[in-house]
């Protein structure tokens, strides 16, 4: 015992000399270690470690009584570094960290990541340096939040009454904080891979539910981007059920003036003739109408009973669009009982704010008959590998990404968040909810003309209104300064003409307010509650609403907060998103969507200001607006910028109009040929049809480049018809072509302009730009490479920036003139491309606050890293699957093409099969057989970690054992772990399992996911039951209890 006892002392003495040796030499590397530089947190690990061993030895020997007494200077010098503000922004965007760049640029065969950069990027097109004149050092997250509230700050919000298709709205707090403010709404892209993204497709399932219901048509889409460009799709299906042989589109003057401009604009393009007219004044002798347009109610408030014009205009064989409101339809006879043949509108005051003019979902409804012709998103119901219940995106056969130039519309991008906001709105408020606040605002409006006409003050038009009402009045422009001194807007129609639009946030006490207005700023002997007796409802019998809408259940069920909150939260614990694992899809940019540049899209100084106020109101987005668009200039090197079109494919269709406008102008009425590589977007030869182009296709070589030689050919071929190119940069394959100037050059030498699909701009900042590579003009996918998160579906936004000798013919507004920024030339406007003059401004302050934040340095810096992580997780693969191209030296831009197609000869496996199974591994898919047939495009995106690259790759790797399992012939072709993915619980947990494998190796094939795993909640979903079955709306639930019992039977 003793003998242990000596043992152990001396073991205590020798730990404690050996400690106080330690803190004698930490103290002399203490007084020389030179003066400490500020480092961001993330990058000093090893100054932490030896900080913390300090602290820890010291509290060692403190409580050892080693070393007391002994004079320790505490003495050191700091550098101004290190004061500064911890919050930097670039750091927490781009993931790897120096030490991880240097690992992984090791990895790829390179010292260091410059050296990867410089072998990837053609020394012909690199730019030295990009620098900004504003935020080129970049704000810090605390500093950014600042300079948004200064800006928020020179916004007026006045109560507006404009109307004009925009609205003041409640938004649900409830939907405010768990759609609108949260990340696993917002950050996942379009429901391709449907398995996991069942609560989306279920709340646009619950909107298109809506749209059908209130219009009275059968079939509706899954939103549009707004009403003006809702009503020019419309326009189009008209001509295309015409088969084009009817050239005559007529548009009633009682509709919106934006959309009559966007009309007009989209009309050049399929040679239509836009005739605005009358409604007494129209007719149809000519038998050259393929369709005509009204609004239901009037821009200016009327209500009209359509029955016999539609049954006119059909005796004459012309179709009938009806632009209508939501709201006044929980109060009116549906336009499908009508007889209008398509139904378009926006859902904005169905709990969305204004935002300044956007974003905000719109409708297009329409009869079965003509549903392959119907643009955009539709939602179905089909079923799963089970046999159950199980929603997709129905007959995408008619849209661009198959179809190309013969696709029904160019529209991708659509407006999924605004519309699951809608539809959660209906959800919340109930028919009966909506039904009240409709009469509430009605009623509201029927007080204010009932006060005007006791005051006598001006005519109230006799025509029946729902919320807007016309006055006439000596002077409209006394009128409207007089309500301006009172923070107040009105819409002033003519010299003599006033409209005031009512809503569901108007109060009795703003009604008294206008009134006084109008009383000329005189008491008034009344009060709009005093006249609440008097009113009664202005709606003609005959157009009062009988039918019954929105009878489901999930209509009816969730008026708690609880209750929409759980329902909420169900829906988005189906749905894959950001907040889960990455998302790499190839040619999306499903990059980080930081929460401090979410946060100023909520705040009512950019959310409650209506797009037609005066723009004095709004100089703080007008600030901003500049400012963008000063730094959008610097990125791309181009000389304007309009920010008006609201997604990349209505960019690229400004961009080819304004190419358009620019020939036309110089007498060069012929150049109307587009030339488009085969692996261009499908947005692309859609866009240039829409604009009326004749598309001359050119091929690619062996490495994925375009063929110049062709493309030499097909632009001496047309040259006196040459109108544009369209190119990506870097390619649709992933890679940066070395002949791109030379390309641009052969373009420009036979008349021809060069338009840049900015859809791959992730991998040009800061390293090289459209300007500098020759072209002429570019759109830019602010919800890729800057940061707007894609929404599930939309919004996004495409602003085009032109070369100098384009801007004079940037898109322009009929109500607030607009033009180039930061210069604007309005000498030759194109027309309008949006309903709003700036698109969606709401979202605007997203990517401008990414820009401001990351700096010049931190954004070239993304781009690096991007490249970085594509070459990266390439290397990590080569082994196991072919990469499919690669640049002259071997790597790849910031994507690359895995290629599966061999798979299916030895395996009989499918880029299908692989995504599939990646759910069951916890990921989306990469983009499935695009730009190539039987591959899968990936795209990492700079802001995810080396640790989940990783992961990605590990998953994909033991993906490629589970083929080989059935190549070798241990596993079934046919019966086998990914035919049968995604394994959803309800499969796993069933009394019967006949797979050949077992549970545990389909729901847990890699250890990580014991940690942590999503969970598919659908089996494989079948693609052509769901079209050959075509359900559009809302299951009866009585239909999905059958569903479901049949199903476990």
């Amino acid at each position: 015992m003793e003998r242990a006892r000596r043992f152990a002392n001396r073991a205590i003495l020798k730990r404690l000399v050996s400690e106080a040796k330690q803190f004698r030499q930490n103290e002399t590397l203490l007084h020389t270690v030179s003066p400490v530089s500020y480092t961001p947190s993330r990058y000093v690990s090893s100054l932490t470690s030896y900080m913390s061993m300090r602290r820890s030895t010291r509290s060692d020997l403190s409580h050892n009584n080693v070393g007391q007494g002994v004079g320790v200077s505490q003495t050191r010098s700091i550098s101004v570094e290190a004061l500064k503000p911890s919050d930097t922004f670039p750091r927490r965007h781009n993931s790897a960290t120096p030490e991880e760049q240097t690992k992984m640029a090791n990895l790829c065969g390179f010292d260091k990541l410059d050296s990867l950069i410089d072998a990837t990027v053609p020394k012909s097109i690199r730019i030295q340096s990009m620098k900004f004149d504003k935020f080129d050092e970049g704000l810090t997250e605390s500093q950014m939040i600042e300079h948004m509230k200064k800006l928020a700050s020179k916004n007026q919000v006045f109560k507006s009454y404009i109307g004009m298709g925009y609205y003041n709205t409640y938004v649900p707090p409830v939907i405010l904080r768990n759609i609108m403010e949260n990340p696993a709404w917002y950050t996942q892209y379009t429901p391709y891979q449907a398995e996991i993204s069942q609560g989306r497709l279920e709340s646009l399932l619950n909107y298109q539910t809506l749209i059908t219901d209130l219009t009275g048509l059968p079939m509706s889409n899954a939103s549009l981007l707004d009403e003006g460009t809702a009503a020019a799709e419309a326009m189009a299906m008209c001509n295309n059920i015409q088969k084009g042989k009817k050239k005559t589109f007529v548009i009633a003057n009682n509709c919106h003036p934006q959309t009559i401009d966007i009309c007009k604009t989209r009309a050049d393009g399929f040679d239509l003739k836009v005739v605005t007219a009358d409604l007494k004044d129209i007719n149809y002798k000519s038998g050259d109408v393929c369709g005509v347009l009204v609004q239901y109610p009037g821009t200016e408030g009327e209500i009209l009973d359509y029955a016999e014009f539609i049954k006119n205009a059909h005796g004459h064989g012309v179709k009938v669009v009806m632009a209508s409101d939501l709201l006044a339809l929980t109060l009116l006879k549906p336009p499908g009982e009508l007889g209008a043949d398509i139904v378009v509108g926006s859902a904005q005051r169905f709990g969305v704010p204004m935002g300044y003019g956007g974003p905000h979902a719109a409708f297009l409804a329409t009869s079965q008959e003509y549903k392959r012709m119907m643009p955009g998103r539709i939602i179905g119901v089909s079923v799963d590998s089970s046999g159950k219940p199980a929603l997709r995106m129905a007959m995408q056969t008619r849209e661009q990404h198959i179809r190309r130039d013969k696709a029904t519309s160019n529209i991708c991008t659509a407006q999924a968040l605004l519309a699951n906001m809608a539809a959660m709105y209906a959800v919340y408020h109930g028919p009966e909810g909506l039904k009240s606040i409709a009469q509430r605002v009605h009623g509201l409006a029927g007080a204010f003309s009932l006060g005007l006409k006791k005051l006598r003050t001006g005519e109230v038009q006799g025509l029946p209104f729902f919320d807007t009402v016309k006055v006439k009045v000596a002077d409209a422009h006394a009128i409207a300064d007089a309500a301006y001194k009172s923070e107040i807007n009105l819409r002033i129609v003519d010299r003599n003409t006033i409209t005031v639009s009512f809503d569901e946030t108007t109060t009795l006490e703003d009604v008294d307010k206008l009134l006084k207005v109008f009383a000329g700023g005189k008491p008034v002997p009344f009060t709009a509650a005093s006249l609440a007796p008097e009113v009664e409802t202005v709606i003609p019998s005959g157009l009062e609403r009988e039918s019954p809408y929105l009878t489901h259940p999930i209509f009816n069920t969730y008026h708690t907060e609880h209750e929409l909150l759980r329902y909420i939260h169900r829906l988005q614990s189906k749905d894959l998103s950001l907040c889960h694992s990455m998302i790499p899809l190839g040619s999306c940019t499903m990059k980080l969507n930081a929460t401090s540049e979410m946060m100023p899209v909520t705040w009512p100084g950019f959310t409650d200001i209506h797009p037609f106020a005066p723009t004095e109101q709004s100089q703080g987005y007008q600030e901003m607006f500049k400012d963008l668009g000063e730094l959008l200039c610097t990125i791309t090197g181009f000389d304007s910028f309009s920010l008006q079109p609201n997604a990349g494919a209505a960019g690229e269709y400004a961009g080819l109009m304004v190419i358009r406008a620019y020939h036309l102008a110089r007498g060069d009425h012929h150049r109307n040929v587009c030339i488009i590589p085969v692996s261009a977007h499908g947005t692309n030869p859609a866009s240039a049809a829409m604009c009326g182009m004749k598309i001359v296709s050119v091929g690619t070589d062996a490495k994925g480049n375009i063929n110049i030689e062709e493309l030499r050919k097909a632009a001496e071929a047309n040259r006196d018809n040459l109108s544009a190119l369209m190119v990506t940069y870097p390619s649709t394959h992933g890679v940066y072509e070395e002949g791109i100037d030379e390309i641009c050059k052969i373009i420009h030498d036979n008349g021809g302009q060069v338009y840049m699909d900015g859809a791959n701009m992730n991998a040009q900042v800061g390293l090289t730009n459209p300007g500098c590579i020759g072209a002429d003009v570019c759109h830019l996918n602010l919800h890729k490479t800057f940061c707007i998160p894609h929404g599930g579906g939309g919004p996004g936004m495409g602003p085009i920036g032109v070369k100098k000798h384009l801007a004079p013919f940037l898109p322009s507004h009929p109500v607030v003139p607009t033009g180039g920024i930061p210069a604007p030339d309005k000498s030759h406007p194109l027309g309008t491309i949006s309903a709003a003059p700036w698109g969606s401004a709401l979202i605007l302050p997203i990517s401008y606050t990414y820009i401001a934040m990351m700096g010049s340095n931190g954004l070239t810096e993304a781009s690096k890293i991007a490249i970085l992580n594509a070459n990266y997780m390439a290397k990590r693969l080569e082994n196991y699957y072919p990469i499919l191209f690669r640049g002259v030296n071997g790597t790849v831009a910031h994507e690359f093409i895995v290629d599966l197609r061999g798979f299916k000869n030895t395996a009989g496996i499918e880029p299908e099969d692989v995504a599939k199974r990646l759910m069951d591994y916890g990921f989306h898919g990469p983009t499935m057989s695009w730009p190539v047939p039987g591959t899968l495009m990936i795209e990492p995106t700079e802001s995810e970690s080396k640790a989940e690259l990783d992961r990605f790759c590990d998953a994909l790797i033991s993906i490629r054992e589970e083929i080989a399992q059935i190549e070798n012939g241990k596993a079934d072709v046919h019966n086998n772990v990914l035919k049968g993915a995604p394994h959803p619980p309800s499969l796993l947990m069933g009394d019967a399992w006949t797979k050949p494998y077992s549970r545990e190796y389909a729901a847990f094939p890699a250890a990580w996911l014991r940690v942590a795993k999503f969970w598919p909640t659908t089996g494989r979903v079948d693609n052509v039951y769901g079209d050959r079955n075509l359900v559009c709306t809302l299951l009866p639930a009585s239909h999905v209890v059958e569903e479901q019992a049949a199903a476990t039977a």
